[in-house]
């Protein structure tokens, strides 16, 4: 897919007003120099989520939300970061270009594969209009024609070619039809429909787009029950959700997302009242699905059966879940009595009765402990040993929080251990941004960080070479890293800035610093930064006296060339003069 350019970005950010993309979706009332508002992400009673106009920025007290204009209309309007990056371009009469050089070349041009599947859905729902078998199905199923008509469905007749015959007119449109998955080829080199005589379900992306299909047969058949499209260009089945796009249409803010398995639950549980349901496409949870769900609703409930499969099947999404229990988030797991799926119970029980069984469903730390110590003798000293060793390496996956304090507690009490919670390892740079420090010389760069990322416009102040570029401590290259961005860019804001570091693993770091309540008043900010400059650059200039010095002792005065030896004659009076500066 085509690159938007950083540059358009920086111009996109300076050209929007956060303050207005905000209270367009949420009220926001001014608080001194900033607005404030009850957080649209998480549920409170008390104002916790601020907006600066300043930093063109905004940042949740509550639920550590935090972003540009484009991470919030991602957010709340659960967009993708192109679909938000265009909302924002349209508003202020922006055309969005891209990067061409991005490009990995004319396969990257969708629009006719888009072109092919809605056709192709189109075209599968003018088939069941008169497939009597398909509609006496659907009948017996209790599926109305308004659910029908939400969820796109339509009819695979039987034949090898009904398909292409109706679509694949040319040599181009056939090749199209394979591309999207709609026509296979056998080993004797003859191309028929991939979907014979089934319910089709058509799957949509995050956009309302027709990316693939799901076959259901209607009665007893050697094949599977359902029939997927292969991944094509436009779809990995590990990346996408079935019935989102309809969940999102029914909500202007999802309450919560139930994960079942197979489409005939998502269409039941919608007509019956219950419009949170999605359904993995024929795989199990994974890290992608897990990061889409949270992303769209703080709570998950994973809907499988009780049986062996189903419980392997609830484990694996627990996995692909830890990683993501960020504070503010909740899964559930909700197992169904045998012989039972979310079709047939919203059938016998209604809205109300599905919705009592999601309310007694098990939170993911009891399920979480339960499966692991299945087999335990928790009364044992081996048994709880071996629940320890076996949680550890699982609950390590969790993020910084208050859950993952809780968990590794509730592990405490099951095996009697005083273990704390390991926190995230750092790399250097978030080790010197974050981290207070004992040492003076080291918080210098942090100190810098900080007040960089409360103005960037701080960055005028010093032009390249920098005299600490080689300086041995943790932060200085990020330190770096942010002066060089921020010098040709003088109108930059902290929200611009954190936009362009939004796939940096420093990203975390960075926006505590930008968040953080500053020690320094404003008219102070240029001499605080002025004067933490001159410390990093005096502890250069001492590293590199004593490298010289340690030259010295190994191949003595003798040994240094002509311009070391005048540097070190040079390096006291350097170093006097920032002393002096101080």
């Amino acid at each position: 897919m085509s690159r938007i350019p950083d540059s358009f970005i920086d111009a996109l950010l300076a050209r929007t007003d956060i303050v207005e993309v905000i209270d367009s979706r949420v009220k926001l009332r001014r608080a001194g120099r900033e607005y404030t508002a009850c957080c649209p992400f998480h549920d409170e009673r008390s104002a916790s989520f601020t907006v600066s106009p300043t930093k063109q920025f905004y940042h949740c007290f509550g639920c550590g939300a935090h972003g540009t204009a484009i991470k919030f209309v991602m957010e709340y309007d659960r967009l993708e970061f192109v679909d938000a990056v265009e909302e924002l371009a349209k508003r202020v009469g922006m055309e969005v270009p891209h990067d061409e050089r991005a490009q990995r070349g004319p396969q990257d041009d969708f629009a006719p594969l888009y072109a092919a599947t809605r056709t192709a859905s189109d075209w599968f729902r003018q088939q069941l209009a008169s497939a009597a078998a398909a509609k006496v199905y659907l009948q017996k199923r209790g599926v109305d024609a308004a659910t029908q008509a939400k969820f796109e469905l339509g009819y695979a007749p039987g034949g090898w070619d009904a398909l292409l015959s109706a679509l694949g007119k040319d040599e181009a449109s056939r090749r199209v039809l394979d591309k999207v998955g709609l026509s296979s080829k056998n080993d004797a080199g003859k191309v028929y429909d991939k979907f014979r005589e089934r319910l089709m379900f058509p799957i949509h992306d995050r956009r309302g787009r027709v990316i693939a299909f799901g076959g259901r047969v209607m009665g007893a058949d050697d094949g599977p029950k359902y029939l997927n499209s292969p991944e094509t260009p436009l779809f990995r089945k590990g990346r996408e959700l079935y019935g989102l796009w309809q969940v999102k249409q029914a909500h202007a803010r999802i309450p919560r997302l139930i994960v079942v398995e197979g489409y005939m639950d998502v269409v039941a549980l919608f007509q019956y009242g219950v419009h949170e349901a999605v359904a993995t496409l024929g795989t199990a949870t994974t890290s992608d699905h897990a990061e889409l769900l949270f992303r769209n609703a703080s709570d998950v409930y994973f809907c499988f059966d009780g049986d062996r499969a189903g419980r392997a099947a609830a484990w694996k999404a627990l996995e692909a879940a830890l990683p993501r229990m960020r504070d503010g988030r909740q899964a559930f797991f909700l197992f169904l009595p045998d012989g039972e799926d979310p079709d047939s119970l919203i059938r016998k029980e209604g809205a109300e009765g599905f919705d009592v069984r999601l309310k007694s469903a098990m939170p993911l730390s009891s399920f979480f402990f339960s499966e692991l110590s299945r087999d335990i003798q928790l009364d044992a000293l081996d048994g709880r040993a071996r629940l320890a060793e076996r949680a550890r390496p699982l609950l390590q996956t969790v993020p910084d929080g208050a859950f993952r304090d809780l968990i590794w507690l509730r592990l405490n009490e099951l095996t009697g251990l005083q273990q704390s919670a390991p926190r995230e390892p750092r790399n250097d740079a978030r080790h010197a941004a974050v981290r207070g420090s004992h040492s003076t010389r080291r918080s210098m760069v942090r100190i810098a960080i900080e007040l960089l990322m409360q103005r960037p416009a701080l960055a005028q102040r010093i032009t390249p070479p920098y005299v600490f570029e080689h300086l041995d401590q943790p932060g200085v290259a990020l330190l770096i890293a942010l002066l060089n961005h921020c010098q040709p860019r003088p109108e930059l804001s902290t929200g611009a800035l954190l936009e362009a570091w939004r796939d940096s693993p420093d990203l975390a770091a960075l926006t505590k610093l930008a968040t953080s309540e500053s020690l320094t008043p404003e008219e102070g900010l240029e001499a605080d930064f002025d004067g933490a400059l001159r410390g990093l650059e005096l502890a250069a200039l001492e590293q590199r006296e004593r490298a010289l010095q340690a030259r010295v002792r190994e191949v003595g005065l003798a040994g240094l060339s002509h311009d070391e030896k005048e540097e070190l004659r040079l390096l006291p009076q350097l170093k006097q003069v920032r002393k002096t500066r101080a």
